[in-house]
Parts: structure tokens; sequence; C-alpha cells
């Protein structure tokens, strides 16, 4: 159940954490009672500088893509200060994740293909719309309750890193998805498993759109002799870390409204643009000025001819030209208000969020770790892949500061980690992505150690790579 307490310009977070490479995400209730996911950015890489701003831009460039048409991304709500913190807010749940399903052994061949399809025609149309992803795994897709794949996190990986990643790169990360669904349908379904291996090639030299082409043609090796969602969606919902979050997203009784205190939305749009001009801030609907230029706009491959542009193609080159539409203004400086609402929930009030972050919520019991556990889907991982190992730490609910880290045998690197644990929590998601390249084949082993709080614990989890 979620802390009544913890929340952020109206969306109420719930105790279902888990550790990225970005920050903390955290499975939230949006102020309209809606499952919806929060990602509180670590503070170390939020103040890199320029990270901030080129975070605003890749959100803001999605906008441009969802105000033309273009699906398979996960909506972001906001993009918020709120003192020295800065949260992604997201219109739509973000668990549960294809890496989760897979730790459960819950996808079969049938939603594999579902997968893999749904990314392949979001990818398809980011690359035509000139844009790319930049970090393609299956802890940034996201499974819907109707079994549809969606992708998170586009575009945040290289704002971190400052790039701009090729498409490639998307095209290898799909791949590696590819083979990674063959090996978990491998024993239920060898030949579905066998054409996602022939998808996976297929990616890599003839390209994404003959992949996902060879793979549609091939659905009748599938179990039924079709790609269904049917099991997939039940897995998903089997999974969700709410049983009715119409239960958590009750407005609050007239008169009892609560401040957040100040809360700055760091997402500047066009004005006379009411789709992606409003923001919502704990129920209340607001219109900020677009700060102009900033952002790097392309196009790459599938621009069309003059006259054949797409609506989403229109609307990215009117924004990378602020001074034809008016909007060549410098940036001003952002501006702070007060979030006040009906719908802000009667249990959220001001610095609860830094409670949260202060191993809140007013337990004492410190935090002990009673069980780690590692999983993976792969048993044998190809050329220049990436495996997706996931680890779980559970604890005995306290609050305190866990201190963990991955060694990898092979690369003999060391990836350490940092976690808050709140009170009422009793497991966090702690994940990694181990990226194996050149000609060798070994036994690879992934190993998740707790260092403290005492005593330490240890789990490893093997599997084989060969090139």
């Amino acid at each position: 159940m979620s802390n009544p307490r913890q929340g952020i310009a109206g969306f109420r977070l719930t105790e279902h954490t888990w550790i990225t490479e970005l920050g903390n995400w955290i499975d939230a209730i949006s102020p309209d009672g809606r499952r919806a996911g929060a990602l509180l950015f670590d503070s170390r890489i939020i103040e890199l500088p320029g990270v901030r701003e080129r975070v605003v831009s890749a959100v803001l460039t999605d906008r441009r893509l969802v105000m033309g048409g273009l699906g398979g991304l996960i909506p972001v709500a906001d993009v918020v200060a709120a003192g020295e913190q800065v949260w992604l807010l997201t219109a739509q749940a973000v668990t549960p994740t294809l890496a989760s399903l897979l730790a459960a052994g819950t996808v079969e061949a049938g939603g594999a293909a579902a997968v893999l399809a749904d990314t392949s025609q979001t990818l398809l149309a980011l690359h035509a719309s000139g844009v790319t992803h930049g970090s393609v795994h299956p802890g940034t897709v996201v499974v819907t309750a109707d079994g549809a794949a969606l992708l998170s996190e586009r575009g945040l990986a290289d704002a971190i890193r400052g790039e701009i990643s090729p498409p490639d790169r998307d095209v290898s990360g799909w791949a590696a998805l590819a083979r990674g669904l063959a090996g978990a349908c491998q024993r239920g379904a060898p030949q579905a498993a066998a054409a996602f291996e022939r998808a996976a090639a297929a990616a890599t030299t003839h390209g994404l759109a003959a992949a996902r082409s060879g793979l549609l043609a091939e659905s009748h090796v599938l179990p039924g002799g079709m790609i269904t969602r049917d099991r997939l969606a039940q897995a998903a919902r089997g999974q969700s870390m709410f049983a009715q979050p119409a239960a958590y997203g009750m407005p609050a009784p007239a008169g009892q409204e609560r401040d957040e205190g100040d809360i700055v939305t760091l997402l500047h749009v066009p004005q006379g643009r009411e789709s992606a001009g409003r923001t919502t801030h704990a129920g209340q609907a607001t219109t900020s000025p677009s700060p102009g230029g900033g952002e790097a706009m392309r196009f790459g491959p599938g621009v069309g001819a003059a006259g054949q542009e797409s609506t989403a193609q229109r609307i990215w080159r009117e924004g990378a030209s602020p001074a034809r539409n008016g909007r060549a203004r410098a940036v001003r400086a952002r501006r702070r208000r007060t979030i006040v609402s009906a719908l802000v929930f009667a249990a959220v009030m001001a610095g609860a969020v830094l409670a949260w972050l202060r191993l809140g919520g007013g337990d004492d019991t410190p935090v002990a770790v009673e069980k780690v556990t590692v999983t993976t889907s792969e048993k044998t991982l190809g050329c220049d892949s990436d495996a997706f190992v996931s680890g779980r730490i559970d604890t005995n609910g306290g609050a305190g500061e866990i201190r963990y880290e991955w060694r990898m045998n092979l690369d003999k690197d060391v990836e350490e980690g940092t976690l808050r644990a709140t009170a009422g929590t009793t497991s966090y998601d702690v994940d990694l992505t181990w990226r194996l390249q050149g000609e060798r084949t070994a036994k690879a082993t992934a190993t998740l150690r707790v260092l403290s709080p005492g005593p330490a614990r240890t789990a490893k989890t093997t599997f084989t790579y060969k090139c």
C-alpha cells in the first residue's frame, strides 16, 4: 500500500520504487486517480551542466511527436522542480516492464511477438521523424493492461550523456530484445524462438523494417498461428502494483486542500496549442510560455518531399524555426507558483517528498536486508549483446540507506549504487544492463552484493556468452 504522505505536484507516490541509471522510478497515482509514474532524477546527474535543459528538450520533442500522431511512447505529463529536486511525471503507468515480466517467466511466444512488433513500429516511426530512442532494452519497454508495448525514457539517456544516438543503436537494442525473447520462448515454442532469432539477424543486416516484415510474415509459426496479446495482457495485469487505482484517487474533501509549496514546471511550451500547452499540477491546468530556441531539431530517413511531410514532421519543422513563429525571445526565468487544488489528496502535505528522501515516514525502525535475489531470462547470448539482469533487495520495511554493488566477472567491472529505503516498503528492484563484446565463449556471472547495512548478502546468476 502507498504512504499517503508521499506526493509531488498532485501525483501520489506508492511504495513500489526501483533504481535506474536516471534515478528513482516510483509507481504513482495521477491527480485524477489513474496509474502513472514519477521519476526523481539522481541529483548527481541532473545538476551536471546542460543535463536539465537537454532533458526538457527531449520531453518537448516527444510532445511534438505525439501531437503529430506518433504513438508507442509513454506520455510525459510534466517535468517539475521542487527545490533542488527534479521530477519527471508520466501520464501513464510505467510498470510492469518487460524486464520484470521476463524475470517472472510470464512472457509466452504470442506476447513476445506482439512486443517485437509494437516496439519495431515505434522505433521506425521515431527514425522516420529524425530522432532515436537511445536506450532500448527490456527495462524501457512497458506492457500495458491490454498487452500493448510502449517505450519509456525516450531520449533521456542521451540527454544525460550529452549525445545523440544513431539509429543503429536502437536497432542493436531491438535485436538484443529479440534474442532475449527467443531465449525465453525456446523451451515452450522453439519454432517461434527461431523466428525471433532470424528477426534479430535481419535487423542487424537488412534493417528494422525488413526484420519487422519478416517477423510478421512468420506469424504462422506461433502457437495458434497468429500474434496474440491475451496472455501478455493477463501477465501485465497480474503484476500491476495497484489493485484498483480509484481506491487511491478519490479527491480530497472540500476545504481540505493542501499546499505542496513552490513547484516549478520546466516545460515551457508554445502558447495557442492547448493540447501541448497545458500542464497539470494537482488537477490545476495552466498554460506556460514557450522558451523559443534551445532545441536541436533534425530530420533523418523517411522525411517526405515538399508537400508530403507528416503532421509530426511539420510540427517539428515549425518548432525548429522560432523566428518564423514569433518565439525568438530569450528564455525567461522559471516561473514559480504555488499549486493548490481540490483534487490534492487530504493527506498530501508540504515537505512530503523531502521527508521521503530523509528516510521519512516517521518510522524509526532501521532498515535491515532480509534477502537478495538475481535473475536473468537469457541462458545464452550472442555476439555484442546486452545482458539484462534483474536484482531485488527485500527488507524488513525499515528506513535507511542501502549500499550495493554489481560485479561482472568477464569485464572485472564493478557498479556501485545507493538507494534510500523508505518506511513501509519491503522490496526494491536494482537492475543491471551488461554489455558483452568480443569473440569468445565464456561463462558470464553477474553478482549483486549488498554492502550495508550488514551482514553482507550476495546473489548471482550465470549465463553463457558465445561469439
